[in-house]
């Protein structure tokens, strides 16, 4: 980095940088100075300027670069393992990976998404502490002696940005295959030529869109900072999104088979199996394809439905001496509370509640249920796990935008639904250890049964 100061490197280094920063600033209007305020210094030097950086390792001017330079003049005073380190960096590529298996403080599995292949086993301990499977992210992975490790410059990226990532690389190799025929044609030689072939490698077309992928990733972070307002999340009444359980103890002398029996009799509820009911809408038909449609773009609508299109307004379960009903609305909520207090009578004792908004699970991912429920962290574990389980199985028959609004065990039945399945499945573990901290029963719930029941759990990797 010292080396770069020297006038024969520092203004080919500035324009580098340029490539990287200006088009950013450029779409989004913000200058350079506020990025570096938006980012703070040390995260904008670890990973914009880090990334320009590490592309300019990697470039030559008339035949000469930056590595190659200060290797020959002061190589001598480095390490084998520093030499080797640099001369990994001059030859390296930046591209996109997916992180698996992730060993604090030892490795992780990176699983390249642009050249594919299998997920390589990564030495590392400080990134792994920053890492949640099926991250993706952005940076050099290199073979340096025994070890493969990756480079000091990572751009950690969301979904919906990596996917622009992976959408750019596709549109430039396309257009790479045609000029490639086009310039096979001109020189008069095959188009498998060697000098053809690397010409137009992964490899070269990697390094050219090295900048691209900066800009693609700090748009994403500016508008995000700039941006931060949550869309409005809202169930088909068009009710705030609220994670509602009802806890109703059975009381006295009550019997499992007493409680099955009577909520047997209620018209609102379809039995699934021995111990679990959707409480279904009679009263009123939904049509939830308008309803999606007049939709506006920070607002996104949350329903369920059964196979016949009923919208499920919640659960009921009986579990642990105790009749659960899961809705996401306080409407909901209060609308069930009656019901099954209707329904079950003198078979139940008073029922305790516990909610709480999208919001607000956001910004406190670690936050306690209401000290009225006295439950255990191990017993608030149980509950969340298992309104979890039951609303990821409802969504297993449910049409899904991502999988070409096709049911999950539906798509699993082709080979292209497949990895649809696979993607949609890491979507949701990703978000989930994302939401909250490593021990908040979101974060440790265990998705393995999905993979299982879709018959998919070979491409978990």
């Amino acid at each position: 980095m010292k080396w770069l100061a020297r006038d024969e490197w520092r203004e080919l280094f500035a324009e580098v940088l340029d490539e990287h920063l200006t088009p950013a600033c450029d779409s989004t209007g913000v200058d350079s100075d506020e990025i570096i305020a938006i980012l703070e210094r040390d995260w904008f030097m670890t990973t914009v300027w880090g990334c320009a950086f590490e592309d300019f390792l990697t470039r030559d001017y008339e035949g000469r670069n930056i590595v190659d330079d200060y290797l020959k003049r002061r190589g001598w005073k480095e390490s084998a393992s520093t030499r080797g380190y640099m001369s990994a960096l001059r030859t390296s590529v930046i591209s996109l990976y997916e992180v698996s298996d992730i060993n604090r403080d030892l490795s992780f599995r990176a699983r390249d998404l642009v050249r594919g292949g299998e997920p390589v086993l990564i030495s590392e301990r400080s990134a792994t502490h920053s890492l949640e499977q099926w991250d993706r992210i952005a940076t050099r992975v290199m073979r340096v002696g025994s070890r493969t490790i990756i480079s000091g410059a990572i751009l950690p990226f969301e979904r919906e940005a990596s996917e622009e990532v992976l959408q750019l690389i596709r549109r430039v190799t396309k257009r790479a295959a045609k000029e490639k025929h086009k310039l096979a044609s001109m020189v008069g030689c095959d188009v498998n030529d060697a000098v053809i072939v690397n010409a137009y490698s992964e490899v070269k077309l990697l390094r050219t869109v090295a900048s691209a992928i900066t800009t693609i990733w700090l748009v994403n972070i500016i508008r995000r900072s700039t941006d931060s307002q949550l869309p409005k999340v809202c169930n088909a009444e068009g009710d705030e999104l609220m994670f509602c359980t009802v806890h109703f103890p059975f009381a006295g002398n009550s019997t499992a088979a007493d409680i099955r029996s009577a909520l047997g009799r209620c018209p609102e509820l379809r039995q699934e199996n021995a111990t679990f009911w959707n409480w279904i809408e009679i009263h009123k038909q939904w049509d939830l394809s308008i309803a999606n449609k007049q939709s506006s773009q920070r607002q996104f609508q949350f329903h369920t439905t059964t196979n016949n299109g009923s919208l499920i307004l919640g659960t009921v379960e009986i579990k642990q001496k105790a009749v659960l009903l899961s809705v996401n609305s306080r409407a909901r909520c209060e609308r069930g509370k009656l019901l099954l207090a209707e329904t079950l009578g003198t078979l139940v004792a008073q029922p305790l509640v516990e909610m709480q908004t999208l919001e607000k699970l956001m910004e406190q991912p670690n936050s306690t249920p209401p000290p009225n429920l006295d439950l255990s962290d191990e017993e608030r574990r149980t509950i969340i796990h298992d309104s979890l389980s039951r609303h990821y199985r409802s969504m297993l028959d449910q049409p899904i935008p991502m999988l070409g609004n096709k049911s999950p065990r539906a798509a699993a039945t082709t080979a292209k639904g497949r990895v649809k399945v696979s993607d949609w499945l890491k979507m949701l573990e990703n978000h989930s250890a994302k939401l909250t901290g490593r021990n908040d029963p979101m974060a440790t719930y265990d998705f393995s049964w999905l993979w299982t029941e879709l018959g998919v759990q070979e491409l978990r990797q």
